[in-house]
């Protein structure tokens, strides 16, 4: 057995956790062979609802999860954790955008980063995903001097999932044979999807992903609005966030983090 982790996630009552809390219980994110302890923070109006996640987790039989701590106090969901993965936030509602969400948010990020600070451990790794999240992490960031700053990261792997299945629907590949398209900037409608570093692997081998597709105007207009404007649709067809694919997102994030890429 690997080294027991403690992972915090918070807004743990909410939609992006319900799809997140069974993989990485399940060992999909940290291993088959490393056992878990969660603690879920979320806020005191939804304790009772956070008393049905961990009732559900006890009822999945997961062998490697250990213990569920369900709680409403940082300074208890932060202690001694190896992991923390910051979901809990205003969540972006259709017509905002995510600077709207700034004055909500700022607060409960600095709370955040002085209980990270006091409690966590100092290796502890650090995922910021509400949002904005690049400005929530730099929040969360400068209120925990204690930690290394190479501990913090904001969540931009769902603008790369998203552009990575738009190249392979586009080619017809699968998904995970598109590699290293790159996203510039924040996780926002200002954000640059680049993929001129791409490639895609057929039966003929490595290929160019901007050769392949043969259209700059495509790869310049459809493609790259619609990987800006996503979140926004998603909304607008749900009319709620995106969640199931941003679980997703968050755990590719922490896999390759604790266990780095091989890229092809």
């Amino acid at each position: 057995m690997s080294e027991h982790l403690r992972v915090c996630i918070t807004g743990a009552a909410g939609q992006i956790a319900y799809s997140l809390l069974h993989p990485i219980a399940n060992g999909d994110v940290f291993g088959k062979d490393r056992p878990l302890t969660l603690l879920l923070l979320d806020i005191p109006q939804m304790m009772e609802v956070l008393k049905g996640v961990v009732m559900e987790m006890m009822d999945c039989s997961l062998p490697l999860l250990k213990d569920v701590i369900a709680t409403a106090d940082p300074n208890v969901a932060f202690k001694g954790i190896d992991v923390a993965i910051l979901v809990g936030a205003m969540p972006r509602r259709e017509g905002m955008q995510r600077k709207d969400l700034l004055k909500a948010n700022a607060g409960i990020f600095t709370a955040q980063g002085k209980a990270l600070d006091a409690h966590a451990k100092k290796s502890v790794k650090v995922l910021v995903v509400g949002n904005p999240a690049n400005t929530n992490c730099m929040i969360a960031m400068l209120n925990a001097p204690s930690i290394p700053r190479k501990n913090f990261t904001a969540l931009t792997r769902l603008d790369q999932n998203r552009a990575q299945a738009q190249v392979a629907a586009r080619l017809k590949a699968r998904c995970d044979l598109v590699h290293n398209v790159i996203i510039w900037g924040n996780h926002s409608g200002t954000q640059y999807v680049d993929p001129t570093h791409a490639h895609v692997i057929t039966d003929q081998g490595k290929q160019d992903v901007c050769s392949a597709i043969k259209d700059d105007a495509w790869i310049q207009g459809e493609f790259l609005v619609t990987v800006q404007k996503r979140g926004a649709a998603v909304i607008a067809a749900r009319k709620l966030s995106s969640a199931m694919s941003a679980a997703k997102a968050i755990c590719d994030h922490m896999r390759d983090w604790f266990y780095g890429t091989k890229p092809p």
